[in-house]
């Protein structure tokens, strides 16, 4: 059923959650509505699992930005790949968990806040990742994890809304360096003790 689960990533990426009817998701995915409703549930539920896929495969470049051996590498390790991500030939410009949730209404309330909690958690790996490099004195103590997350999180969701507009890769990369400008370089790396 992946198959058709990544069909369902591809409508609901580009035509969000509130534009996506039953039977644009049956039609692209091959499969009658009794079929949809036994193998993913409502609506509501196979777009929470096409997000989970879609987190697992197509933003698997995360876990390999958490990993960089600094803060700032793995700022830029994130923003770069995300740059390559959101205009990636062949896939929909944007990204499915920011163009998701952009236009729905208020009867889409729990999909707005799971997208969200989505993003929160995503936000969350960040902060404790510049926690320690704090801790590590890879970033000067002075430094707020959160803050500097939520700056991470802020570039990478205009990158996607930025992409979405038709905006070139190459130019979405001088956003990143650009960005980057901003962001706290290693000042000195102290020398952990046994």
């Amino acid at each position: 059923m992946d198959g058709a689960l990544d069909k369902a990533i591809d409508v609901f990426w580009r035509q969000g959650y509130t534009g996506t009817s039953l039977s644009d998701l049956t039609e692209a995915m091959g499969i009658s509505r009794p079929s949809l409703y036994a193998a993913f549930g409502n609506k509501e539920e196979t777009f929470k699992q096409a997000v989970e896929r879609y987190g697992r495969i197509d933003m698997a470049y995360v876990n390999t930005a958490l990993a960089e051996p600094t803060a700032y590498e793995a700022a830029s390790h994130y923003l770069r790949d995300n740059v390559d991500a959101v205009t990636m030939p062949g896939k929909p410009a944007g990204c499915l968990s920011i163009q998701g949730g952009l236009s729905a209404g208020p009867d889409d309330d729990r999909v707005v806040r799971y997208l969200a909690e989505r993003r929160a958690d995503g936000e969350a790996r960040f902060a404790e990742r510049f926690a320690r490099a704090i801790a590590d004195g890879d970033l000067p103590a002075t430094e707020n994890p959160a803050e500097l997350a939520k700056y991470v999180s802020t570039v990478s969701a205009g990158l996607a809304v930025q992409a979405a507009a038709g905006v070139s890769r190459d130019e979405l990369h001088r956003v990143v360096d650009r960005a980057l400008l901003a962001f706290p370089k290693k000042t000195s790396v102290r020398t952990r003790r046994p």
